[in-house]
């Protein structure tokens, strides 16, 4: 079957657990698996487990999305030519790097409220953020050490959307104060500014995910078009 890479939002301390979740019942009902991978960094695994992630966002965490998608691959569970990547937040950085990093293991990638430049993404950090900059310095990457600046940028999309070949589709809320629009912006202009075909949904009355009904049912309805439309290519 088709399958729906689902990276978790955070990332740190958060985490996917077992139970029911309406958004891959909704994937299940149109025959696709989803995959929730509770990659380095994620909570409650231990304080070992969720550190061993940190300076890590973009990198081995990843690998570790990448390993789970290999893992179901060798198991024949799924179509290897029919994979998606989706999700918010960290999920939506991990859906732009996810189409760079590895850019023949997806066949499309929905980036929801995500993140595409960490630079601007901490200049853009809400007032109740600030007092934890120090704190998320340490869990992403120090802009003040050129180092890790470095680092920072290699693993910031919007400087590597030449690697992007499969269909991209952006959705934002205008209103977020987490992640700034000026992320999903950035991202979709600089692909067009190439030529590329990106869909972008916006709504002026979201935030940082559509809490709204009639949004939330407007974007499961051309997410799955999109998620169809794109596997029904191969």
């Amino acid at each position: 079957v088709p399958l729906i890479v689902n990276p978790h939002g955070g990332p740190q301390g958060v985490r996917d657990e077992w139970g029911f979740n309406p958004e891959d019942q909704l994937f299940a009902s149109r025959g696709y698996a989803t995959l929730h991978v509770n990659f380095r960094i994620s909570g409650g695994y231990g304080k070992e487990f969720q550190q061993s992630g940190y300076k890590q966002i973009g990198r081995k965490a990843m690998d570790d999305v990448e390993d789970g998608v290999k893992y179901v691959i060798e198991q024949g569970w799924i179509d290897k030519n029919k994979i998606a990547i989706y999700g918010g937040s960290h999920g939506g950085y991990a859906t732009l790097m996810g189409l760079i990093k590895t850019p023949d293991l997806y066949a499309c990638g929905v980036d929801y409220v995500g993140v595409s430049n960490i630079f601007t993404f901490f200049e853009s950090f809400p007032e109740y953020w600030k007092p934890y900059k120090e704190m998320v310095k340490q869990i992403w990457y120090d802009l003040d050490n050129p180092e890790e600046a470095k680092i920072a940028k290699e693993v910031s999309p919007v400087f590597h959307i030449d690697k992007i070949k499969k269909p991209l589709f952006v959705v934002q809320g205008a209103n977020d104060p987490r992640v700034n629009i000026n992320e999903s912006d950035q991202i979709v202009k600089a692909m067009r500014a190439k030529g590329v075909e990106v869909p972008y949904m916006v709504k002026y009355d979201e935030g940082h995910g559509f809490r709204k009904e009639p949004s939330r049912i407007e974007l499961y309805k051309y997410m799955m078009g999109f998620f169809a439309e794109n596997f029904n290519k191969k």
